[in-house]
């Protein structure tokens, strides 16, 4: 094989290369490609000399395509934990997931300081039915160890067909040596809305959204309207569940925010140019009655769940309650390539209202709810136990176990971060001069120019 023709085989890879090498960004790949056909660059030569030797004299035989999808993963691979490369099939999988159903262990993972972390085991899925939870370190899939497998692959081994077993072996704060765990792979629907009238007397619905997909804002909104037909009238709560989202798409997240916001800013965007910022602002259409709400979070909420958390504890129209949350404060856009696959590429950073990064810190709760042990049924609290006692963080850590005897509740359970919201909720209903707490204007960060909504995956 000639170096002439190698070259030409690869001409796309090393633009792709050269792109990232030269500081050019994804936008001028194909420019790069067209320099590159004609001036080949310095740096291909070495890649084509590699890739010649390797095909011509390595021991066993290998697929062309997969040395070049190696090397396309080494690039990306060198950029950040949440860009990735993602072959035909992951990719494919991929789009699934955001339209609701796919095969597989319903697992969203990250890498985190250079280990395959767990995000959140999405609602009844395989994963969360066997004990999966946010901030495990997955080692191994099937006995192939994770360290330096790219994301996409580690997706592409955990999905498969319904039926088909995949073992983990799953390292947690605590266990004193990695655990062996064995789970069926299963048909997974992330239904990302669900409703519960928790308490009719008071006229309090708890609305969990379990990831942003392409019609959640709008399945909000048919919830919040179905839980006032329940009740028979205006809602004095809400209790918004983002507990275990891993996040979605950013336009819903930011529409979702608006429903309880009338203006002012809901996220901003900041990109590779820090004069290109995008600011995404809500709009007095349609926006709810400012009925109290509590925001319930823990670790495995992150990214485009992080925004609406962060937009409503910024203007103040919501209580942020649980524990600090992932911490994932960037947002990805997805290319579909010629032959099928995909790059997934970190394009911008996002920041509160009030400008504050969530990259790595995520957002800190008002009141801290410990995780722990299940409160047992029939406990007893001081009704203000739930109160607030700072923001951003400075709250303190609660032990609570309130009563759940209110009439036309639907019993939380053991859920101890649900029943502190209730009670928070209840200590703000008798309060009438607080039922309709005031939304502070948060302070907007610099741009001048509004974004567009876009269909952009944070995931």
């Amino acid at each position: 094989m000639t170096r002439r023709s190698v070259l030409s085989r690869v001409a796309l890879v090393g633009a792709l290369a050269v792109a990232f090498l030269a500081g050019l960004g994804v936008e001028h790949v194909a420019t790069a490609a067209r320099r590159g056909a004609a001036q080949p660059y310095r740096p291909l030569d070495v890649f084509a000399e590699v890739l010649e030797k390797v095909e011509n004299e390595y021991v066993d035989d290998v697929e062309e395509q997969e040395l070049v999808y190696g090397a396309i993963d080494g690039i990306v691979g060198r950029l950040d934990p949440h860009s990735a490369f993602m072959r035909p099939d992951v990719y494919r999988q991929l789009r699934e997931d955001t339209t609701g159903e796919f095969d597989g262990l319903g697992i969203e993972v990250a890498i985190r300081e250079g280990v395959l972390t767990v995000v959140s085991p999405l609602a009844d899925s395989p994963g969360e039915r066997a004990g999966i939870r946010p901030g495990d370190r997955i080692l191994a899939i099937d006995g192939a160890p994770t360290k330096e497998m790219p994301p996409g692959e580690a997706i592409r081994r955990m999905k498969g067909p319904v039926g088909t077993r995949a073992t983990l072996e799953v390292m947690r704060d605590g266990f004193t040596s990695p655990q062996s765990l064995t789970l069926v792979r299963d048909r997974v629907r992330t239904q990302s809305v669900e409703l519960h009238v928790a308490d009719a007397e008071r006229r309090f619905a708890h609305v969990r959204v379990k990831a942003f997909q392409e019609r959640t804002e709008r399945s909000v909104r048919k919830a919040l309207d179905e839980a006032r037909a329940r009740v028979g009238g205006e809602l004095r709560g809400l209790v918004l569940d983002l507990r275990s989202n891993p996040g979605g798409l950013l336009d819903q997240a930011v529409r979702v925010a608006d429903l309880f916001l009338s203006s002012g800013v809901i996220v901003t965007t900041e990109g590779r140019d820090r004069r290109d910022v995008q600011v995404e602002r809500a709009r007095e259409k349609e926006t709810e009655p400012p009925y109290p709400v509590i925001v319930l979070v823990n670790k495995g909420t992150a990214s485009a769940s992080e925004i609406v958390a962060g937009a409503l504890q910024d203007h103040g129209r919501a209580v942020i309650l649980g524990t600090s949350t992932f911490g994932k404060g960037s947002v990805q856009t997805i290319v579909e390539l010629e032959d099928g696959s995909g790059l997934k590429l970190t394009v911008a950073r996002y920041y509160t209202p009030k400008h504050r990064s969530i990259q790595e810190k995520g957002i800190a709760p008002d009141v801290v709810i410990e995780d722990g042990p299940p409160v047992a049924a029939g406990g007893s609290a001081a009704p203000d136990a739930a109160r607030p006692h700072g923001v951003h963080g400075t709250g303190t850590p609660l032990s609570v176990a309130a009563p759940l005897g209110a009439p036309g509740e639907a019993p939380p359970g053991a859920d101890r971060a649900l029943r502190a919201a209730l009670d928070h909720l209840r200590a703000l209903d008798d309060r009438p001069a607080r039922r309709a707490a005031p939304q502070r204007s948060a302070t907007e960060p610099g741009g001048s120019r509004a974004a567009a909504a876009g269909e952009l995956p944070v995931r």
